[in-house]
């Protein structure tokens, strides 16, 4: 198999996880509140970056563990957690924004949207699933994959979201997150058992 149609597999199977898991998560809806207020550019361009940032640290940490960890022991560990991330996606939805924390921004509209969307998204489930695709993928279009997922749903909160979520009931989108990542999760525990 050549590099690129490998990269751009890696890179789409990535793109939809995290595209799908994000979806009415709270980072779009921080963006999606941030943008009723203030305008958009800002508030896209701090979300992406945080985002660049966000995907940078947990594909280092996912390849940095895949060195030192046995990959049977990673894959056990990305199917466990992968079908956990799917059982509670199927079973609770998205997590929610509390309004009142993005009324007034101290520190500039890009530097806001940045803070919210590092704090909202560390450690959060798609950072978690970032890296875990980074220990048993290549890293770099795990990255790219994922970078560019969030960066598009962020802005389908800033410019679409009322309009998707008016005719794409929430509900269903968070069932489609919940069976990929149980899917991913299934896949990872066929490498263990293979």
């Amino acid at each position: 198999m050549s590099v690129a149609p490998e990269f751009a597999s890696v890179a789409l199977s990535t793109f939809s996880l995290i595209a799908l898991a994000e979806f009415g998560d709270k980072s779009q809806l921080v963006c999606m509140t941030l943008a009723m207020r203030h305008r958009h550019l800002p508030v896209m361009l701090g979300a992406a970056v945080a985002f660049l940032l966000l995907n940078g640290l947990a594909v280092v940490f996912g390849a940095g563990v895949a060195t030192w960890v046995p990959e049977r022991l990673i894959a056990a560990i990305v199917a466990v957690v992968f079908i956990g991330f799917g059982v509670h996606t199927l079973r609770n939805g998205a997590d929610g924004v509390r309004p009142d924390l993005l009324e007034a921004p101290r520190h500039g509209v890009f530097l806001t949207t940045l803070m919210l969307i590092f704090a909202a998204e560390f450690g959060d489930k798609t950072q978690l699933a970032v890296a875990g695709l980074a220990g048993t993928l290549a890293p770099l279009p795990v990255w790219t994959g994922a970078t560019a997922a969030l960066i598009l749903v962020s802005a389908l909160g800033v410019w679409a979201g009322h309009t998707v979520l008016r005719r794409v009931p929430l509900r269903w989108i968070q069932r489609m997150a919940g069976g990929l990542f149980l899917l991913f999760g299934v896949l990872a525990a066929w490498k263990v058992v293979a």
